[in-house]
């Protein structure tokens, strides 16, 4: 019988496919998650859920913090050296009452007292016995240490170590702080042999610094309570926050003090569940302070109470005021009455306007142009393993490019002049109208040799502003030159250079895959006429 046996490069290509092939769905799977209405549902979630307020307590801070003048403590040695009047050398020990036994003296409190302060009060204390001639060298031998147990809803249950002088929030933080989903930022307890000593509240600290002084002392157990009913704030706040109410604060005026909306809030939107049922509610803020509120409920300060003015904001060749409150439903004309231009430096018809409402949907345009190429890079199927290799490195270089593309923030620019004429149109709140300067260069810049300004002269053409740069790069797309007017249009290669145009060479694109050349150079088209640039690939 005759074998034939498969040659090694035949041997080894069935498992490289199978790898590349398993590497590329891997992949598709993680880009087709992030994109899935389930992840955008949990990032909606995420951004509607709040963090508790005070979690940020709780970062290793306090756990690792040495104060530089801790507190005496009962337990505490002090080494005590007395000479001249009165004689002693030895250590006392500070009791369980805070008190040690002074050598011809008696009894002294220490306990409360800075080691800072301890030698002025020995001072003061021989002084009073009549001992003014004593000599004092005094000094705490060590921190007494302590051991005690953190328990309930915190992330690391257990026993930890410290000082007697450490305060609650030392060892909860020793103790990984409070579980953020149960535990209970406002009822936290200190047990000592079964009884409860003390209870603590951390808003008070957050809001006001405010937090009750208490000596824990060994064997103490720190126990935190289950959370009571919470309610999400978002919105219009100083504190978006998920709030910790307590029995009998459950009114809406309790979390207005706790979320603190912002002056511009007008109004609530409050949803939730009433006896198992779906509830939601809208209403003015003002009545919102004596609205009851349930457990689980998302509060959500609006500012939907519509302005009667609006601010526009004037920029360039301008002589005065730059920022004018307007009646809301102005027009440009309206504002062009009341603008002080330098006659001699402004450049009327280059007028245009930077809307940040253009800024954000030319932002997420390019997003979306993004999320379509880096889905078709990884989805891109090869024939073979050299070409998912080099598949593979493409993707690499969008994902990096698709980095960078994301960073840029869009000018938002509205072309309002045509053939010298200016267009009235209505105005926006935030707009900022810009009046360029008059200008004799013109900025080169993309893919050429030496991006420069050259002067403007009405016998050059595009291609001779080109070669004054220094001529195209070895990656430029010769065929893809825009001209930006000062007043924002685009116009392409064919039209005349003007004074103070920029003329941008656009980047050429190499890739077997027809459909990823086109949907680079549209993006990078997208970027340079929202922000003036060119990203590289």
């Amino acid at each position: 019988m005759l074998h034939i046996l498969p040659s090694k490069r035949n041997k080894h290509r069935p498992a490289r496919r199978a790898f590349f092939l398993t590497a590329l769905c891997c992949a598709f799977a993680a880009l087709m998650a992030a994109a899935s209405p389930a992840a955008a549902a949990e990032g909606t979630g995420a951004a509607a859920d709040p963090a508790p307020f005070a979690a940020n307590l709780f970062q290793g801070n306090f756990a690792h913090s040495k104060p530089e003048s801790r507190e005496i403590t009962p337990g505490d040695r002090i080494l005590l050296r007395l000479w001249g009047g009165s004689s002693f050398d030895g250590t006392l020990t500070v009791d369980d009452q805070g008190d040690i036994d002074l050598p011809g003296v008696g009894a002294m409190t220490l306990a409360g007292l800075q080691e800072s302060q301890l030698g002025e009060a020995l001072r003061s204390k021989l002084n009073a016995a009549g001992q003014e001639s004593s000599q004092i060298y005094c000094r705490v031998l060590n921190a007494q240490p302590i051991a005690l147990v953190v328990t309930g809803y915190v992330m690391k249950p257990g026993r930890y170590s410290g000082a007697a002088s450490d305060s609650v929030l030392a060892f909860l933080d020793r103790a990984g702080g409070i579980d953020p989903k149960r535990g209970s930022y406002r009822s936290i307890h200190i047990l000592r042999g079964g009884a409860q000593q003390a209870s603590f509240d951390l808003y008070p600290f957050v809001l006001r610094g405010e937090l009750p002084a208490f000596r824990l002392r060994n064997n103490d157990t720190i126990v935190v309570r289950e959370k009571g009913i919470s309610v999400n704030a978002t919105g219009e706040s100083r504190n978006a926050a998920r709030f910790e109410l307590r029995q009998g604060e459950g009114l809406g005026e309790t979390l207005m003090a706790l979320a603190e909306p912002l002056p511009k809030a007008s109004h609530v939107s409050i949803s939730g569940t009433r006896n198992g049922a779906p509830y939601n509610q809208y209403l003015p803020l003002r009545d919102f302070r004596t609205t009851p509120l349930a457990d689980g409920d998302r509060v959500q300060f609006l500012a939907d109470t519509p302005g009667d003015t609006i601010m526009v904001e004037v920029t360039g060749a301008i002589r005065g005021a730059s920022r004018f409150p307007l009646r809301n439903g102005a027009r440009l004309r309206d504002l062009q009455n009341y603008i002080a231009v330098d006659p001699v430096r402004a450049n009327l018809s280059g007028l245009y306007i930077k809307r940040k409402s253009v800024a954000d949907r030319q932002k997420r345009a390019i997003a979306d142009a993004l999320r379509r190429l880096e889905q078709s890079s990884m989805t891109a199927t090869s024939a073979s393993a050299e070409e998912a290799q080099i598949r593979s490195h493409e993707a690499d270089m969008i994902a990096k490019f698709a980095e960078k593309a994301r960073a840029v923030e869009p000018e938002g620019i509205v072309v309002v002049g045509e053939g010298g004429k200016v267009a009235d149109i209505a105005l926006e709140d935030g707009d900022i109208v810009v009046i360029p300067e008059r200008s004799d260069v013109v900025l080169v810049n993309g893919e050429v040799v030496m991006p420069q300004a050259l002067v403007w002269s009405a016998k050059r053409s595009v291609d001779a502003y080109v070669e004054g740069a220094g001529g195209f790069t070895n990656r430029a797309d010769t065929s893809r030159v825009i001209l930006i007017r000062p007043n924002g249009e685009v116009v392409t290669r064919s039209g005349d250079v003007q004074p103070g145009d920029q003329l941008i060479v656009l980047p050429r694109f190499e890739s077997k895959n027809l459909q990823t050349v086109k949907d680079i150079s549209q993006i990078v088209y997208q970027i340079a006429v929202a922000a003036k640039m060119v990203i590289p690939f």
